[in-house]
């Protein structure tokens, strides 16, 4: 069975993931700061494909550990960098903090857990697939996300160039842009501001977390196997 880890998976996306992900026979480890009832709930139900591992990913020099204690159990097949903050803000009016914090969660940690995990992918020599979230907001912008914009930005650049870099040990390297994806989050913007995104979608409706999760299945398998240092978007049209 292919062990994968999934950041961000207490809810949302990257709890739809790991769900999917364990449904389709892989082995995951879903790492969050608290496993919340949702995970507790998708734990039971997933005849023990998925685990539980806490863990703070602005902790950046306990990364290492973290990537030991989860290869001691078996190599890993799979990363998908999905854990990221969200702050919204004119960059005029933010606080150097949270700027900072949003750099740290959302570009300095996944680079570093990635390069941890890729060390033993190569040491294993049996390739791997890495996947990391991005958002159409890295190349279409949005006022009051440009910090937002710029670390999603940044991973993008960040798969391509770690593609041509991996690609010869048989490791892909991947980037998914979500648009505006029904979850709770677009809930907040009520009745009017969804329905103004689906008006200028193709599709006329919102994209919806599974939707996500099965891009990620794909690039894990056989499926995935030729697609590397690619932006997969997901918005339902949005950005068309």
């Amino acid at each position: 069975m292919r062990s994968v880890i999934v950041t961000g998976a207490s809810r949302g996306i990257g709890l739809a993931i790991a769900t999917r992900l364990a449904g389709a026979g892989y082995s995951v480890a879903a790492v969050a700061r608290t496993e919340g009832p949702a995970l507790t709930e998708a734990i039971a139900a997933s005849e023990r494909r998925i685990a539980f591992t806490p863990f703070d990913l602005t902790q950046l020099d306990a990364i290492p550990e973290l990537v030991r204690g989860l290869r001691a159990v078996g190599p890993i097949w799979g990363l998908v960098n999905n854990a990221g903050l969200g702050t919204d803000g004119l960059l005029a009016n933010m606080h150097p903090s949270q700027v900072e914090a949003m750099i740290r969660l959302n570009v300095t940690a996944p680079i570093l857990l990635t390069k941890h995990v890729a060390r033993g992918m190569m040491t294993d020599q049996a390739g791997g697939r890495i996947v990391n979230m991005s958002s159409i907001i890295a190349s279409t912008g949005y006022s009051g996300l440009s910090v937002y914009g710029a670390t999603k930005a940044a991973m993008v650049g960040f798969s391509k160039s770690l593609a041509r870099e991996l690609g010869r040990m048989n490791v892909t390297v991947n980037a998914i842009a979500p648009g505006f994806i029904d979850t709770e989050m677009t809930a907040g913007l009520g009745d009017e501001g969804r329905d103004q995104v689906m008006r200028r979608s193709a599709l006329r409706r919102l994209a919806e977390v599974d939707d996500v999760a099965a891009m990620v299945e794909l690039l894990m398998g056989d499926g995935g196997k030729n697609i590397t240092g690619a932006v997969m978007t997901i918005d339902a049209g949005n950005t068309a």
